[in-house]
């Protein structure tokens, strides 16, 4: 007897040993998030009680040692044991590019400092990247996750990237300007992204500072960021996401704050966006690389955002060529400057499609324009590059209401192709306390409600419409 019971006992611990170490299934938050186009709830992945801190790596801080070895052996051991936080404490950390796994929560502890160092050499092997829509191999982003789930960055501390390199590939030399030539007919002519490899000689296509390319459950939450080589946050591919709490400042060239491609299922709330090129970005991709990928930027909510300095509050393109939809922010502020509110931007090469996109409740300061579609933006590549093939973008359904502004150059300006007019703008309950050159310019356009458009004329002369 006593037998018998001894061997149900040790089955029973056997089978007990065994459902501990079963993974458990991932646990979520879900986040409702309201908009005027279906939403489903965003997933928020809850990390497993579970801390691993750089020290107990070897990291050393004071920004003189190298701890890119010591934060990837943390963040190895963090994804292996199931997920959990691992932690980068008070101090100054200098590191090269930190690469995340699924189930890993990059914990910033307050005062804590990341210094990526500005070296390229540090930033191969070259991973698969994205230049401007075009995808390639080049230097790894400072941050960088490929294919993960249930990833984040936490924590009040900030990245910071040492920039003296970078400010020196700001510039765009012929050197840059033949590799950029060299990447879009590689990929208007659909060479594998493989041969793409972009990160050599002077080419110096400067390397994201985060970019999760191919995840999905993504957390961004509270951190800093002190300038960055490129644009500041890009979220590739990745299928649901939070982006809350941010204090974003950079001030150099190309230094979008978010950048959202080819994703869905996002929100964007409560951040601080100062920038030297566009605010708050949704892009698609561009051209052939687009349209082989044929995945829509779609369902993204930008809320009760701040936006200090930028080009623009909230941009569509001019890499849109998968399709744009069922994007709103609402409650936003732009109170000192940016060229524009709300600027939806493609040219004769993307195709694509613009479509549900929706602007509210904001309040600004100075502009050139409020509300401007543009058809035919190609920056450096109208005589860089050739058309491969003509595609026109369909833009439909846009939606301004209840915005206020100090002062502006235009109220809206809409310049669609005459091959596939814009169609169904509203633009209602606007407010401007003063115009400097015109109310409106609309070609191209069909279905333009205006209602409530409130103004005053600054030189008190008469205002063209």
């Amino acid at each position: 007897m006593r037998t018998r019971v001894s061997q149900i006992a040790s089955l029973l611990a056997v089978f007990a040993f065994a459902a501990a170490c079963k993974p458990s299934s991932p646990e979520y938050k879900l986040v409702e998030v309201a908009a005027p186009f279906p939403m489903e709830p965003i997933k928020e992945y809850v990390f497993p009680d579970r801390d691993f801190p750089i020290t107990d790596y070897g990291a050393r801080p004071g920004g003189k040692e190298m701890n890119t070895e010591a934060i990837a052996r943390a963040i190895e051991a963090c994804s292996s044991a199931g997920g959990g936080r691992v932690i980068v404490p008070k101090g100054e950390w200098l590191t090269g590019p930190v690469h995340l796994l699924s189930r890993v929560n990059l914990h910033l502890e307050d005062g804590a400092v990341l210094r990526f160092t500005d070296n390229p050499a540090d930033y191969l092997p070259a991973v698969m990247t994205t230049w401007e829509g075009l995808e390639c191999y080049n230097y790894s982003p400072l941050i960088y996750a490929f294919g993960c789930q249930d990833i984040a960055i936490t924590g009040t501390g900030t990245l910071a990237p040492i920039m003296d390199t970078w400010r020196e590939w700001f510039a765009r030399p012929q050197a840059h300007l033949e590799a950029l030539k060299e990447l879009y007919t590689m990929a208007s002519e659909n060479v594998p992204v493989s041969a793409r490899q972009m990160a050599e000689g002077e080419n110096h296509l400067r390397p994201h500072l985060i970019q999760f390319n191919r995840c999905k459950n993504v957390l961004l939450d509270s951190f800093k960021i002190r300038e960055s080589p490129f644009w500041a946050i890009h979220m590739y591919l990745c299928d649901g996401g939070i982006v809350r709490d941010l204090d974003v400042k950079a001030r150099g060239h190309n230094n979008d704050g978010i950048d959202l491609e080819m994703s869905r299922n996002f929100l964007v709330e409560h951040c601080t966006f100062d920038q030297g090129d566009d605010a708050v970005v949704i892009k698609a991709g561009r051209n052939q690389d687009a349209w082989r990928i044929n995945v829509p930027s779609e369902n993204i909510v930008i809320r009760d955002c701040d936006i200090l300095a930028g080009h623009t509050l909230l941009g569509i393109g001019s890499e849109m060529s998968a399709g744009v939809r069922n994007v709103l922010m609402d409650h936003c502020t732009a109170p000192d400057s940016v060229f524009r509110l709300f600027f939806a931007k493609t040219n004769h090469r993307r195709g694509g499609f613009i479509e549900d996109i929706w602007m509210r409740n904001v309040k600004a300061g100075k502009m050139q324009r409020v509300f401007e579609v543009d058809t035919d933006v190609l920056y450096q590549w109208r005589d860089l590059v050739p058309t491969y093939k003509d595609s026109i973008t369909l833009i439909r359904g846009l939606h301004m209401d209840s915005v206020y502004c100090e002062r502006t150059e235009a109220i809206y300006d809409l310049k669609g192709d005459e091959r596939l007019p814009i169609r169904d703008v509203e633009i209602r309950n606007v407010s401007v306390g003063e115009v400097t050159k015109f109310v409106s310019n609309v070609k191209n356009a069909e279905n333009v409600v205006e209602e409530n458009v409130v103004y005053r004329n600054l030189t008190n002369s008469t205002l063209s419409r």
